[in-house]
């Protein structure tokens, strides 16, 4: 087993691996930006190393200086969180390349699946379903327009090397992919140095579900549920649950069985998340995440699983500690992302001191944050400060759970996502469970201040 991991990465999620590498008796090591010289995560490790000035490509970005602070003290392991190097296939290279293990894929399957074009061509192989659309890139604006019309629009082009909604665009005619077809390649280009774009039928109102996967060096790989993170703003998930209210177990199952065989047809080991849309009791493949998810927590809960943990073995060269058979969802866990955003002014940042916070209690409730009163939110990275988690018996009891967690979430000096997420919960759609991702489109009363 590992004696020190230095973890590439800052905040809570940070925070989230040293707890599991205490538990573990395994040393952790911090980095962080000078932004970042007060943050729990750096205050909590056993070692703490400054590895360059705000600017995440002057620090969480700069692979060099990583390496070097790994060698400095000695890691023998890199943990990358999520976001930063996480999906860097080339990182990863350069680990393996100064003998640190890194805790995450082989960059074979990083790069097979971080490109989505490739990846859907993969999962289509596997006999995985998959969202009608182009066969990888497309060539140029004829050939979008030809596909277009093959499948009927509305459609959808993306970037084919892109994520969090950049380089993507809803196209309802041909007049329309004439004019946001090149805007969508120039983004694409600005964000990720990669212009291919690639179509897929647009659906009207899907849900967004995703399966959590574990597999190991040992050939096994286990389903660990599906988490509904359909209620969103701008393609960012705001409120993440599991189970689904919208899956049967059958349907579960078949999603289970599904995204098992298309990562094993990639030879894929450690934590990665499959994403679907589902609409019409039928689920179709998006793309998948090598890597842990922010919102893993919620299957933590209903499956009583240390996902770091399992990341930390698996790396290691352990096997699992379970299989498919030992994994039962009990109950139902809920999760708001509690970002420091004014929700009434278009989601705008809100960076600042928090003046005054406290965090709620009690049974089934958890909180991952590296913010404390007196802390100041940088404004330099994501805007999450913490994630509340709730668990119970039903759905029904998590709602409440959550409401109540929410009333006692208190954080003072800056605005954030808490009002709108207590309106969310509340709203009879959300209560029913037959929301999709429009959901605040569609209730648009929801944003009013």
């Amino acid at each position: 087993m590992f004696k020190k991991i230095l973890i590439a990465n800052r905040g809570e999620i940070a925070l989230r691996i040293i707890r599991t590498c205490k538990e573990m008796g395994i040393r952790t090591v911090a980095v962080h930006s000078t932004a970042d010289e007060r943050s729990l995560h750096v205050h909590y490790a056993d070692e703490d190393i400054c590895i360059g000035p705000p600017s995440s490509k002057q620090s969480y970005l700069n692979s060099k200086q990583i390496l070097a602070a790994a060698e400095l003290c000695n890691a023998d392991a890199i943990h990358p969180g999520y976001g930063f190097l996480s999906e860097n296939s080339a990182f990863a290279e350069m680990c393996a390349a100064h003998k640190v293990t890194f805790i995450g894929p082989s960059p074979s399957s990083i790069d097979s699946l971080g490109n989505k074009a490739l990846a859907k061509a993969a999962m289509k192989k596997a006999k995985v379903n998959v969202i009608p659309g182009s066969d990888g890139v497309l060539a140029d604006l004829n050939d979008a327009r030809i596909k277009a019309e093959a499948m009927g629009y509305p459609v959808i082009i993306k970037a084919s090397a892109g994520g969090g909604g950049r380089g993507m665009r809803v196209i309802h005619s041909a007049t329309e992919l004439e004019k946001l077809f090149p805007v969508a390649i120039s983004e694409a280009l600005a964000c990720f140095g990669n212009g291919d774009m690639y179509m897929e039928k647009y659906f009207t109102h899907p849900r967004h579900v995703e399966a959590q996967l574990i597999g190991d060096h040992h050939g096994n790989i286990v389903f660990l549920g599906e988490r509904d993170c359909t209620v969103q703003r701008r393609h960012q998930k705001l409120v993440e649950e599991s189970p689904s209210p919208a899956l049967s177990e059958k349907l579960r199952k078949k999603m289970g069985e599904q995204a098992v065989r298309g990562a094993r047809s990639v030879g894929y080991y450690n934590a990665g998340t499959m994403e679907f849309l589902f609409q019409d009791d039928n689920f179709y493949f998006m793309e998948m995440n090598t890597r842990i998810q922010v919102e893993h927590p919620v299957t933590e809960m209903v499956t009583g699983v240390d996902l770091i943990r399992q990341q930390i073995l698996v790396a290691a060269g352990e096997p699992l500690e379970f299989n498919q058979e030992d994994i039962q969802l009990k109950g139902h866990s809920i999760e708001c992302r509690i970002n420091a955003e004014d929700p009434f002014n278009n989601f705008k940042p809100s960076p600042g001191t928090i003046t005054d916070m406290n965090f709620p209690g009690g049974i089934g409730v958890r909180v991952d944050s590296h913010c404390y009163a007196g802390y100041t939110v940088p404004p330099y990275y994501d805007s999450m400060i913490a994630k509340l988690i709730v668990h119970a018996p039903t759905r029904q009891k998590a709602i409440a759970r959550m409401l109540r967690a929410l009333d006692e979430f208190v954080v003072e000096g800056i605005k954030t996502t808490i009002p709108v997420q207590k309106r969310i919960l509340q709203h009879p759609k959300f209560i029913e469970g037959g929301f999709d991702t429009g959901f605040l489109l569609q209730y648009p009363d929801i944003l009013e201040p």
